[in-house]
């Protein structure tokens, strides 16, 4: 783990906390291969089974890569294959939820956008600027932004490198709730321990079966939530659930 990184498991829900407030908690490449090694921790402890990924600070989420570490790469083809950290959110199994304390810039918003659940504090800030400096996002920038919040509002963001505030990132859809700052974490909190009180297999599976809604055809989208379905219903943590549902008590769902 890197020093600028905080990564805690309690109550079943681990909290992965961008920790260089001086810096707008840019992040650095051991700062990368920290989170990488988090979120491959999540995918194998039965004891996490919702993730909360924050920044430090009151100012800032993240500001994506720290811009002074890029020219460290020795090829361009080095830098194209640099350990990402948006790809190891993208590949963590357990739900995750980005909860937006500030500025998301470049990589800090295909950070939050990589996370499968956002919200934001009224104070955060939006925007992929990498335009301004003579470059693009490599982390999914484009296809976050065009799925979240449709094509024309990418584009403004991607031709523009400007900001959006909290309420027009809500009204676009690139957020699902906005909250004062003090209550961002509890909110953060609260919807990861409602996931962590599901069945764990249930909400992996879910989580599986609503990325290929988006990216399937509309009619094999549906044969494959039924084969999913097929597979869940047939775990331990399903026949307890319909156990306890006729036995009128909470279930003990155990990842099995």
């Amino acid at each position: 783990m890197s020093a600028n990184l905080r990564f805690t498991i309690a109550d079943r829900i681990a909290t992965i906390t961008i920790d260089r407030s001086e810096k707008l908690n840019a992040m650095t490449p051991e700062m990368a291969a920290a989170l990488v090694a988090a979120i491959s921790e999540c995918n194998r402890s039965d004891a996490v089974r919702a993730v909360i990924v924050t920044g430090a600070g009151e100012k800032a989420f993240s500001a994506g890569s720290d811009i002074t570490t890029l020219d460290d790469y020795a090829t361009p083809w080095d830098f194209r294959n640099r350990q990402d950290y948006c790809d190891a959110l993208r590949a963590c199994r357990k739900p995750v939820v980005a909860a937006v304390n500030g500025y998301a810039l470049g990589g800090g918003l295909e950070t939050a956008m990589a996370c499968d659940i956002r919200i934001a504090s009224t104070n955060a800030r939006f925007a992929a600027p990498e335009i301004k400096l003579g470059w693009i996002g490599g982390g999914g920038m484009a296809v976050g932004l065009a799925h979240s919040i449709g094509m024309s509002n990418a584009a403004l963001m991607l031709y523009t490198g400007d900001m959006v505030g909290a309420e027009q990132a809500l009204a676009w859809g690139l957020v699902s709730e906005v909250m004062p700052p003090g209550q961002l974490m509890m909110r953060a909190q609260a919807i990861a321990a409602a996931i962590a009180d599901r069945a764990p297999i249930a909400a992996e599976t879910a989580k599986l079966n609503l990325r290929a809604a988006h990216q399937m055809p509309y009619d094999k989208a549906i044969e494959y939530e039924r084969d999913l379905q097929a597979i869940c219903f047939a775990t331990a943590d399903a026949i307890e659930g319909r156990a306890a549902f006729a036995e009128r008590r909470t279930p003990d769902f155990r990842r099995r």
